[in-house]
């Protein structure tokens, strides 16, 4: 839990627009009182520095203010994102530990026949797959925000790659062929970081599904013109509000609602896919008509980065 003095940012915020309006108005009733008293204003003439160092103090203490309430407004709420993530991770990393500790202590008794064995494994395999990918999202995101992810080049072939990880997910979730529609116009290649791509198709397809309500209905659709390819990744799940559109590339940014806080995350995911894309020469856009109306993630990357 945050401490107290994080639950709101009112106070300080408040507190500094207090301070900021008191010395505007000291600094304007200053200007007003030297106007009226035109014989104080003429013996202050005669001394120019002091009159210009008064004006430069005043400007300064009230600049300061200002920073001052940004700086510190910003630091509370990244206070309370990280502290949102840190009760994400623990949720994240609880539950499928506490899943593979029940099928490890079922596996142990003698009454558990073959079928259930074999039922057990693959619910055991699945937990670990779900902690070595966010261990690898929390890895990526930490390398990006200090900046010391190096791209390896090389051609990729964009419909293998998207089906390849369309697979992926659908196993994961269990989903129908049908489930994820890719329409790729053939032969587009795409010179670009293997792993950068494979990232970033992962989390969009893997975000598309979980904020989608049964039944799931993904489309991927790509088309190339101009030496660029557009890649764009619809669902029509639980949407997003446009006041939110502008704030969920945050790093530990999740939507508060309770169709997003339902499901598992830890706001690193668009995070990551927008910092990727960025460094491999591409551009970022979401569209949604709103809650419930479904989300559009448009990629647009160069096929070729070199040429960016």
């Amino acid at each position: 839990m945050a401490p107290r003095s994080f639950r709101s940012i009112s106070t300080p915020i408040i507190w500094a627009s207090i301070a900021v309006a008191l010395t505007i108005a000291m600094l304007v009733g200053w200007i007003i009182l030297m106007v009226q008293k035109m014989s104080v204003t003429q013996e202050l003439v005669q001394n120019t520095s002091l009159l210009i160092a008064g004006i430069i103090s005043f400007t300064l203490i009230t600049v300061v203010l200002i920073m001052f309430s940004i700086f510190l407004t910003r630091e509370i709420l990244e206070v309370r994102r990280q502290t949102s993530f840190v009760d994400s991770v623990t949720h994240e990393l609880k539950s499928p530990l506490a899943s593979l500790r029940l099928c490890l202590e079922t596996l142990a008794r003698p009454e558990v026949v073959d079928e259930q064995r074999a039922t057990l494994r693959q619910m055991m395999f699945d937990d670990v797959e779900r902690l070595s990918t966010f261990i690898d999202d929390v890895l990526e995101a930490s390398r990006l925000g200090h900046g010391l992810r190096p791209h390896v080049l090389a051609d990729i072939d964009l419909d293998a790659i998207t089906r390849e990880v369309a697979d992926t997910v659908a196993k994961r979730y269990k989903l129908q062929a049908a489930d994820i529609s890719i329409d790729i116009a053939p032969g587009i290649v795409v010179r670009t970081d293997r792993t950068a791509l494979e990232t970033v198709l992962k989390n969009l397809l893997d975000n598309a599904v979980k904020y989608s309500d049964p039944p799931v209905r993904v489309s991927v659709r790509a088309t190339a013109a101009r030496g660029w390819v557009e890649l764009a990744i619809g669902d029509a799940g639980i949407g997003i509000s446009q006041a939110d559109l502008k704030r969920i590339f945050d790093r530990f940014y999740r939507v508060p609602i309770e169709a997003v806080r339902a499901r598992r995350g830890t706001g690193l995911g668009l995070f990551v896919v927008q910092s990727l894309v960025r460094s491999i020469g591409g551009r970022l856009k979401v569209e949604s008509a709103g809650v419930g109306q479904g989300t559009t993630v448009i990629v647009t990357l160069p096929l070729d980065v070199k040429d960016v």
